[in-house]
């Protein structure tokens, strides 16, 4: 038997949580209210927030008492996620708030897998709800008025959400598992021959999920993987890297090649589209790079071509965690351009970049029994890249 659980502060929001809570009993369904209060209060709740508090990895002390409410948020958000992530019953799990509350329950909700329910109630789901959604299925709902108080407007948005979290634990909907392998690839829009040249090589045996690397697109990715959803991954578009570190609009997070770490699966890997950093529309692009080698894509977007310098950076920064690896790894290296636009005759060739990136990355790479770095004398974009890459695929696949 699964559970809602019901998560917010009881200090402030104890009357709704209860109301929420109530109706899921009603529609046949269990729920457990969870208190994430920072500040001492009278409310009784399923879960306290001392249980909860006793997760942090720093103990209780860590979170309730600091005098700092941002601080205190920040560790009972980081509790929280730790406690849910070691219940066995979580069916669904429903919050509800203002901005503190969302601070607290929306990072424990993107910690859970890929699948499970998570809803979001909160007075902040109208406007900008990536930082708070990130790489998850997670639902935000619009409170419409504040979360303080039952009234004939509260009533009806909480119910409504407590009504669908417990049916969609009534209704579970089984994520479907192909009897091919599952297998992630990135993909952007200069390294699409080669992936649709890879991925052709590959449907017959696996099941591929194909991921648009637009920042985004690479942290969902990675989520699927932590999530036990992709068992082999075919990382040819590492773009993201050059938007993190050189302020572009589609950027990974630190976190890039985590998944990978953490999981151990059969990983190839590329350096597609490192030539770029992304800004929107040209007048978008930073008054310190209108010197540079820029690119309009189109009207909403433009490429700014990475240096030498910066390609070292992006390299480094890489094979960093290429290093840190321990499932079976093949990265390969296209010494013949690694972009559709980085070929000869096209805007962002320059060789001297390129030859900084791969210098980086042989650099710093230490060789383990299982990693091997692959040099290819062709553009990322050739049949001879992509048959490269299949076939070294084949000796780690599962």
């Amino acid at each position: 038997m699964t559970a809602v659980y019901v998560v917010g502060t009881l200090d402030t929001k104890g009357d709704e949580l209860h109301y929420a809570a109530d109706l899921i009993r009603k529609a046949g369904v269990s729920a457990k209210v969870v208190d994430v209060s920072t500040t001492p209060h009278a409310g009784a709740a399923d879960i306290s927030a001392a249980d909860v508090a006793r997760q942090h990895p720093q103990g209780a002390s860590a979170v309730l008492g600091l005098t700092d409410r941002g601080k205190a948020v920040t560790a009972m958000g980081e509790a929280l996620t730790v406690f849910l992530l070691r219940q066995t019953d979580v069916g669904a799990v429903l919050g509800m708030g203002g901005s503190g509350n969302a601070a607290i329950v929306t990072p424990a909700m993107r910690a859970l897998p890929v699948g499970l329910p998570k809803i979001m109630v909160s007075t902040l789901a109208s406007g900008n709800v990536a930082p708070f959604v990130g790489a998850s299925d997670m639902m935000m709902m619009h409170a419409v008025a504040d979360v303080a108080g039952l009234n004939s407007v509260t009533r009806k948005v909480i119910g409504n959400a407590a009504h669908a979290a417990a049916g969609m634990v009534q209704n579970v909907i089984p994520l479907p598992r192909s009897v091919r392998p599952s297998i992630g690839l990135t993909m952007f829009g200069v390294t699409t021959p080669s992936v649709t040249q890879i991925r052709a090589g590959l449907e017959a045996t696996h099941d591929c999920f194909v991921f648009h690397a637009t920042g985004t697109g690479g942290q969902c990715f990675e989520k699927l993987i932590d999530s036990g959803l992709l068992g082999s991954a075919f990382d040819i578009t590492t773009t993201e890297v050059p938007d993190h570190l050189f302020g572009g609009v589609l950027p990974c997070t630190e976190d890039r090649f985590g998944a990978i770490i953490r999981t151990r699966i059969p990983y190839i890997g590329s350096v597609g589209a490192c030539d770029m950093v992304n800004f929107g529309g040209r007048e978008t692009v930073p008054e310190k790079f209108s010197g540079r080698n820029l690119y309009v894509h189109n009207a909403f977007v433009t490429l700014m071509r990475t240096t030498a310098e910066e390609n070292a950076a992006i390299g480094r920064w890489i094979v960093e965690r290429l290093n840190r690896m321990e499932g079976p790894v093949r990265f390969l290296l296209p010494l013949g351009g690694v972009s559709l636009i980085d070929v000869p005759g096209k805007p962002f060739h320059d060789p001297a970049a390129d030859a900084a990136l791969f210098a980086a990355i042989r650099a710093g790479w230490k060789p383990a029994t299982n990693r091997k770095l692959i040099e290819i004398n062709a553009n990322i974009n050739d049949a001879a890249f992509a048959e490269a890459a299949l076939a070294v695929f084949h000796e780690v696949a599962r």
